[in-house]
C-alpha cells in the first residue's frame, strides 16, 4: 500500500506557525525553529548580528549551561546544529521519536531563556573572528563573499553572513538583545517537524514552550536588488586563480525556477555537465569547475566557480562564455532533456528519504509560498519544462551586459575581461 504523508499547520496565538509531517514508518523526528532573519535584514551597523546570535543561543540559558545544552542531545544519540543564511536562520534537532518533548523544550529554552552573558560574548567574538580568518584563508570559500559583495552592488544581499572584523568586535549585549527583540518575535517564526509524531501533540508541546514568545512584527522587506555587469580583481599571492562568473537567475518563487534548475544542471551542476566535461575532463584546465543557483525571495543568482592556474584564466573564461552562448542559441537535445530531468527528480526524491530534508522543505515552502507543495507537484513541474523554456531563460540571463566576474590571485583585470562577449 502506498504511504501518504500527513501534513498539518496550526498558527499559535502569538503568530508562530507550527507545521508537521507525520511519517509513521520511521523512528526519528527532525524539528527546527526557523527565523525569517539573516544578513539581508541587517544594515552597515549590525552586519553579522544574526550569525553571532546563532552562536550565542548555544552558550547557556537560565536553566542550562552550554555543556548541559550539548550533553542533552548527545545523551540520547541525537544531533543539534544551526545555520545562518541571507534570509533565514535555523536551529534544528534530530532525535529518536520518544524524545520529542525534550527536544521541543530544549529549542524553546535556548530561544526564550538565553543569557547573552558578557563573558561568553567576548569569548564568542574571538571564535567568530577566527571563523572569518578561516574563510579568508580558504580562497575557494572567500571568493564567494568577494563576488557577492561586487555582484549585489551595495545591496544587503551582498553583506557577508559572518560580518566584518570591526563589527564583530563592536558587538555587545545591548546591541544583540535589541536586534533579537526586534526580529525574533512570533510572526517571524516557524516551528517545523517531520517524523514519527502526531500534530496535535506537537502543537500542545509548542504552546507550552514557545507560547510565551511575544508576537513581534515581520521583517520589513528590503528593496529588490539592482545589479549591473562588473569585473573585479582581488590581488592575492595564491598558487591558483579563483573566479566566479555570475548573473541574475529566477527567484525562489518564480514560475521559471524549474527551468533554472535544468539550466544549472546542464551547465555545471553535475559531473556530466557541459562545463565539467569540457573544462576538466576534456581539456584538464581546472580541478574544480561547477555552477550553482542561489534563489532568494525576489531575485536569484546563478554562479559559475572555477579554480585554475593563472596563465589559464583567459582560456577558461572564454570556454565558459562559449557554453553560455551555446545555451542561448541552441535547444537542448531530447536526450539531454530526459537525462537532466531524471537527475533533478532523482536528487529530489532521494533527499526525501530523510526526516531532516523533509523538515527543511516544510519550513522553506511555508516561508516562500505559505503552504505545503506536494512532492508530485514538484515532479510534474520538472517534467513540464521544455527545451524552449530553458533556451528562453538562457537568452535572458546570459545576454551581454548582464554578466559579472570576480577573481582573486596573481592576475589583473585585463586577464578577466568580458569585452569580447556578445551573447
Amino acid at each position: 500500500m502506498h504511504w501518504v504523508p500527513m501534513h498539518n499547520k496550526t498558527v499559535l496565538s502569538n503568530g508562530i506557525r507550527v507545521i508537521s509531517e507525520d511519517i509513521d514508518h520511521v523512528r526519528s523526528i527532525s524539528i527546527g525553529i526557523w527565523v525569517k532573519c539573516g544578513s539581508r535584514y541587517e544594515d552597515h551597523a549590525t552586519n553579522g548580528a544574526a550569525h553571532f546570535i546563532e552562536h550565542m543561543l548555544f552558550k547557556g540559558t537560565k536553566n542550562r549551561s552550554a555543556f548541559e545544552i550539548a550533553s542533552a542531545i548527545d545523551s540520547v544519540g541525537g544531533m543539534m546544529n544551526a545555520f545562518t543564511g541571507k534570509e533565514l536562520t535555523s536551529f534544528y534537532i534530530k532525535i529518536p521519536d520518544y524524545h520529542l518533548p525534550m527536544a521541543v523544550d530544549l529549542l524553546a529554552d535556548i530561544f526564550t531563556n538565553s543569557c547573552f552573558d558578557e563573558k561568553e560574548i567576548m569569548k564568542e567574538q574571538s571564535v567568530v573572528l577566527q571563523e572569518i580568518n578561516m574563510t579568508e584563508d580558504s580562497p575557494d570559500d572567500y571568493i564567494h563573499d568577494y563576488f557577492e559583495g561586487v555582484f549585489w552592488n551595495g545591496h544587503p544581499l551582498g553583506f557577508p553572513i559572518l560580518g566584518t572584523r570591526s563589527l564583530v568586535a563592536s558587538l555587545n549585549k545591548k546591541i544583540l538583545l535589541s536586534f533579537f527583540d526586534a526580529r525574533y518575535g512570533g510572526d517571524n517564526l516557524i516551528l517545523s517537524a517531520a517524523g514519527n509524531l502526531k500534530h496535535d501533540e506537537f502543537v500542545d508541546l509548542a504552546n507550552k514552550t514557545f507560547g510565551s514568545i511575544p508576537a513581534g512584527i515581520i521583517n520589513p522587506q528590503t528593496d529588490k536588488p539592482v545589479v549591473s555587469s562588473k569585473v573585479a580583481v582581488l590581488k592575492k599571492d595564491l598558487e591558483q586563480a579563483h573566479m566566479i562568473m555570475g548573473t541574475l537567475a529566477p527567484s525562489a518563487v518564480s514560475p521559471e525556477r524549474y527551468s533554472g534548475f535544468l539550466l544549472n544542471a546542464i551547465l555545471g551542476g553535475s559531473m556530466s555537465s557541459r562545463l565539467f566535461q569540457e573544462i576538466r575532463e576534456k581539456r584538464g584546465l581546472a580541478y574544480a569547475i561547477h555552477s550553482y543557483i542561489s534563489p532568494y525571495m525576489d531575485a536569484g543568482l546563478l554562479g559559475i566557480y572555477a579554480g585554475t592556474g593563472e596563465e589559464r584564466v583567459p582560456v577558461v573564461i572564454n570556454l565558459i562564455l562559449e557554453e553560455l552562448k551555446r545555451l542561448r542559441h541552441e535547444l537542448l537535445t531530447e536526450k539531454e532533456m530526459v537525462q537532466v530531468k531524471e537527475l533533478i527528480k532523482g536528487n529530489f526524491l532521494l533527499s526525501m528519504e530523510s526526516t531532516d530534508s523533509r523538515m527543511i522543505r516544510l519550513a522553506k515552502n511555508e516561508i516562500s509560498f505559505g503552504r505545503h507543495i506536494p512532492q508530485d507537484d514538484v515532479i510534474a513541474a520538472v517534467d513540464a519544462v521544455t527545451a524552449e523554456d530553458v533556451r528562453k531563460l538562457a537568452f535572458e540571463m546570459f545576454r551581454a551586459g548582464a554578466i559579472s566576474l570576480a577573481a582573486m590571485g596573481r592576475i589583473s583585470e585585463k586577464d578577466i575581461a568580458l569585452d569580447s562577449y556578445e551573447g
